[in-house]
């Protein structure tokens, strides 16, 4: 579009036959056009306009011109008007913060200020609310004291930026203290604290005083819904996700993601697969954080088929949505798979991150490709990526379960970083697997030294004990446990039927179908037995009799919920088990024989990967 096409229509201006303005539009027309301009072109044709008829000073002009620049993504520009701004007033000076705030450029926010203060010149509420929007907390309490100073602390949007800042800052009780003594308060303030509570770990206090609000909007329902999500509460961020459809909000591509990451954390596919229809039928734009939210939620639960078909369909795809996809087939053992999307995401040109390198390790561990793994290792170097304990922890797997313990022990000892329990975690569950006591007796004994031992790695080095039949070992452990203060986490087992998630622990008794269950164990030892099984009794952690280590074994709680699961589905449905801790030898025996029993196809999430049973086998291979 040229100039005077732009500018031809009446009553802009009329021109005279030697091509001089008779006169020049109104300052309204113009402020009109600067407003109502969709692109940079027309915009840059706009100041070029202004300049030629000496129009460039005019303030409100120009303040416009500022504006508009930053909102359609041109920061420069509205910088270079902003600089040629004869005596700026607070409100340039505050809309060119705003905008460098918006654009997550604080410290040029800062400066700014700073400049602005030199001159003399005053900020006002909305100067003191942009600077609050994303500064740290020390500069937020220097801005306090001036806002204290200046009499603006007890402005609505000041005082809730204030409580914003505090609440960022992991100083929630300021945050409330300013909350509380609040002239008045707004949905947007109450939204604030709860924002505050929810993402410091009070989600009791944040559900307080959401519940104490007469109106929510999307924004509200998000942050509690977000707060139970963000802090281990799944099942609560699902409820509440139904609450707020009850109450006719309609829901956001927000709510979406912690919807789903919640069906993810718990891996109730039913759920997700609900939520994936709302999506479509409510028309909810699926972007690609959204996209991402369903690839991960479908992989977690144990549906690869659709977290690919979403990932297949996605056309605005990130680095973010390949990892997800990438980490998805590596967690159920896919691993060819997981490195031909590496290999296809780098002919794309997408740079690989730390998290790719993650999924693409733990690929590689999981189908013991121990050559291909110290190459993907080695490429992050290429990639200027830093190993984190996260990688080392990978390597470690993958060269435990490959028995190359020596060299596993070695390596973490050769770090750059300091290892973690976590880590240490991982090279005794090599050992227990490679029956190495010696090793795992020399790693448990720098662990107590540092004080590095948790729940995790005792009850590994005792599972070791017990697999070598050396009970003093065994007692030696828990003595230690005791003395230490240090509990064994229970192994609890999920299944979604119906919607509804049903939790179990070994030999519980609480399900309503308790009954109906245990006769279903009583069937499925029959089959068992009649198909040659025999317990690894070796594997129980108590000095117990042959008989009562059998009983332990049986009522482990992956086979309740897969009894559970067989009366409660029909004939050739596939059953989806989730458990807290990794899949004990006996009962991964016992899954396989089940699928072949059945013709049933098990999944079973474990703490480590998903196994996937079909026919007697189980994707894993047996090395996990």
């Amino acid at each position: 579009m040229s100039g005077t096409s732009f500018f031809s229509s009446p009553p802009l201006y009329t021109t005279s036959t030697n091509t001089k303005y008779s006169h020049s539009p109104s300052p309204d027309r113009l402020k009109f056009l600067i407003d109502k301009s969709k692109n940079i072109r027309q915009l840059l044709q706009i100041h070029a306009f202004l300049i030629r008829n000496g129009l460039e000073s005019d303030p409100v002009l120009n303040f416009r011109l500022q504006q508009s620049y930053s909102s359609l993504g041109h920061l420069q520009h509205s910088v270079t008007v902003f600089k040629r701004t004869h005596s700026p007033t607070v409100f340039s000076y505050t809309a060119i913060i705003h905008n460098h705030v918006i654009n997550d450029l604080y410290e040029q926010a800062y400066v700014l200020y700073i400049q602005m203060l030199t001159q003399n010149i005053e900020p006002n509420a909305f100067t003191f609310s942009s600077m609050l929007k994303t500064c740290p907390l020390e500069s937020g309490k220097a801005l306090h004291c001036q806002a204290l100073k200046l009499g603006y602390e007890s402005d609505t949007y000041v005082r809730t930026a204030l409580v914003d800042v505090y609440a960022r800052g992991s100083d929630i009780v300021s945050a409330r203290k300013l909350f509380d003594t609040m002239p008045e308060r707004s949905l947007v303030s109450l939204t604030t604290m709860i924002t505050g509570y929810a993402k410091n770990g009070h989600v009791q206090e944040a559900r307080e005083l959401f519940d104490g609000m007469e109106d929510r909007d999307v924004v509200c329902w998000n942050a509690m819904i977000d707060g139970y999500g963000q802090h281990g509460r799944p099942s609560e961020t699902l409820v509440l996700f139904r609450q707020m459809l009850l109450s006719k909000v309609k829901p956001n591509e927000v709510t979406v993601v912690a919807a789903l990451s919640a069906c993810a954390q718990m891996g109730v596919l039913e759920s997700g697969r609900w939520i994936h229809a709302y999506v479509k039928s409510n028309r909810i734009q699926v972007n690609k954080h959204v996209g991402t939210a369903f690839i991960d939620m479908y992989s977690k639960s144990g549906s690869l088929e659709d977290a690919r078909m979403v990932f297949d369909q996605m056309r605005d795809k990130d680095v973010i949505t390949w990892n997800s996809m990438i980490v998805g087939y590596a967690m159920h053992g896919f691993s060819l798979e997981a490195l031909q999307l590496f290999n296809e995401m780098c002919k794309l040109g997408l740079q690989p991150t730390d998290i790719t390198f993650i999924g693409i390790l733990s690929a590689c561990a999981n189908a013991g490709l121990v050559s291909e793994g110290w190459t993907y290792f080695q490429l992050m170097e290429k990639y200027l990526i830093e190993p984190k304990i996260e990688h080392y922890g990978c390597m470690v797997n993958l060269l435990g379960r490959a028995g190359q313990l020596e060299k596993a022990y070695e390596f973490v000892k050769s770090m750059k970083i300091d290892s973690d329990p976590i880590l240490w975690g991982t090279l005794l569950t090599a050992c227990r697997i490679h029956g190495d006591v010696r090793l795992a007796e020399k790693i448990m004994e720098f662990l107590v030294e540092q004080d590095l031992a948790t729940s995790g790695t005792y009850v590994l080095l005792s599972n070791i004990y017990a697999a070598a039949g050396d009970w003093d070992g065994v007692a030696k452990v828990r003595a230690l446990m005791k003395r230490s203060g240090v509990d064994k986490e229970p192994g609890c087992s999920s299944i979604e039927v119906n919607n509804k998630v049903h939790e179990f622990l070994a030999g519980d008794m609480k399900h309503p179908k308790s009954k109906e269950i245990y006769i279903m164990l009583e069937e499925m030892n029959k089959w068992l037995e009649a198909h040659g099984y025999l317990p690894q009794t070796e594997i129980v952690l108590h000095n117990l009799g042959e008989v009562e280590k059998q009983q332990a074994l049986a009522v482990h709680s992956e086979r309740l919920a897969i009894a559970y699961g067989l009366i409660s589905t029909q004939a050739g449905t596939t059953i989806k088990i989730v458990k807290n801790l990794r899949v004990c030898l006996d009962c991964h025996a016992v899954t396989k024989l089940i699928s072949k029993i059945t013709g049933r196809k098990i999944i079973v999430r474990d703490r480590n990967r998903f196994h996937h049973f079909v026919d007697g086998s189980c994707s894993c291979g047996d090395f996990w």
